[in-house]
């Protein structure tokens, strides 16, 4: 599940061990983590309170923020994160999108470095999110030059692209649904609908108007087919002036960049009590089965049976299934009784005497036609 987190919980770990290291040492570590994002930490021993950071992160859009490196509104999000204790090293290290430079000495003491840790240690998700924030910022832009109408694709996950679409007076994000279980297309089918049938309502009048479509919007035409071919559809959000004021803004690009996350989250919280409700009810029917039988057990009967010769007088538990059986028996060889002539005795010689047909012939006789 591609659920993106703001700060990292490895990274921040490792930070905390060079500030608290009672003994200066060589550090030259690097870090991989989900999304194809890796860290670069290094500490000299001889200069234990200057520590470099570099981060490697893909970004979300592969045009122009790709070609021309970090933008400067990235740059001054970045640069807001703790200023005292992190310089930007221009240019960054080779492979890598961006170099700080943490100066310990200048991190608060006791229970406020751990929060300058912390901030350092979410970085990598101020990058990500600032190039969103800075698409939707200038919803009520008239600039045409990122040109209107025009789907801008960004990737996080190689696998769950989504598009940003620039419209009159809002900006619409479209996300291509895909599943590899049948079972939860269905179950994620129900879920846009009802989500519909919920943002329509007058409780949510100010949520983001959300619409599903199983075919994709007319804006994506001349999309590439792999990135259009989904079994789930396409969920789409209009986003306006009201969703990105003050600190909606942050709000709103981490409910959108957190999507897929929330989605696939549902499905398997479904699925899960789905399969809690079937293994109750299974458990159900067992423990009614279950008294069934030991009714029947109760109802067995015992049968004495004495046998001379075979048996010598044991006494022979039948149970229910023995005793249908033998019912049976009895019931076909009393069918097959019925099914004989009546046999009495002194009977055939009555009928003949008694009861025999005469024989009759004709003085006529009479000639066979060929």
């Amino acid at each position: 599940m591609a659920c993106f987190d703001r700060v990292s919980p490895a990274l921040r770990e490792i930070l905390l061990k060079l500030y608290r290291a009672e003994k200066p040492s060589e550090v030259d570590h690097h870090l991989y983590e989900f999304g194809s994002v890796e860290y670069h930490v290094q500490s000299s021993a001889a200069d234990p309170q200057h520590n470099y950071l570099s981060i490697s992160t893909p970004l979300l859009s592969q045009g122009a923020l790709l070609s021309y490196g970090l933008s400067s509104y990235t740059m001054k999000m970045v640069k807001q994160v703790c200023s005292d204790a992190v310089e930007i090293v221009e240019p960054a290290k080779e492979g890598y999108q961006l170099t700080l430079k943490l100066n310990f000495a200048k991190v608060p003491s006791g229970k406020d470095s751990e929060k300058v840790i912390t901030q350092i240690s979410s970085v990598q998700a101020v990058i990500l999110s600032s190039q969103l924030k800075e698409m939707l910022r200038n919803v009520n832009s008239q600039d045409t030059s990122q040109g209107m109408n025009k789907p801008t694709k960004l990737v996080y996950y190689p696998r769950e692209p989504f598009y940003i679409i620039r419209q009159p007076q809002k900006i619409t994000a479209v996300f291509p649904i895909r599943f590899r279980e049948h079972s939860d297309v269905i179950i994620a089918t129900a879920f846009f609908q009802e989500l519909m049938d919920v943002g329509s309502s007058e409780k949510w009048a100010k949520a983001p108007p959300c619409t599903w479509s199983p075919i994709p919007p007319p804006e994506l035409r001349g999309e590439p087919l792999e990135d259009l071919s989904t079994n789930g559809g396409f969920v789409s959000f209009d986003i306006s002036s009201c969703h990105v004021e003050g600190k909606k803004l942050d709000k709103t690009v981490w409910s959108l960049l957190n999507f897929y996350a929330y989605v696939k989250k549902h499905i398997k919280c479904t699925r899960g009590f789905i399969q809690r409700r079937m293994q109750k009810r299974l458990e159900s029917l067992v423990e009614v089965l279950h008294e069934e039988k030991l009714e029947e057990n109760g109802n067995v009967q015992k049968v004495k049976v004495h046998a001379e010769s075979r048996y010598g007088g044991k006494l022979i538990r039948l149970s229910k299934p023995k005793n249908f059986k033998r019912r049976c028996r009895d019931f076909t060889r009393k069918i097959m009784q019925i099914r004989f002539r009546i046999k009495i005795h002194g009977f055939r010689h009555f009928r003949r005497r008694w009861l025999t047909i005469p024989k009759f012939s004709s003085p006529l006789g009479y000639t066979k036609l060929e």
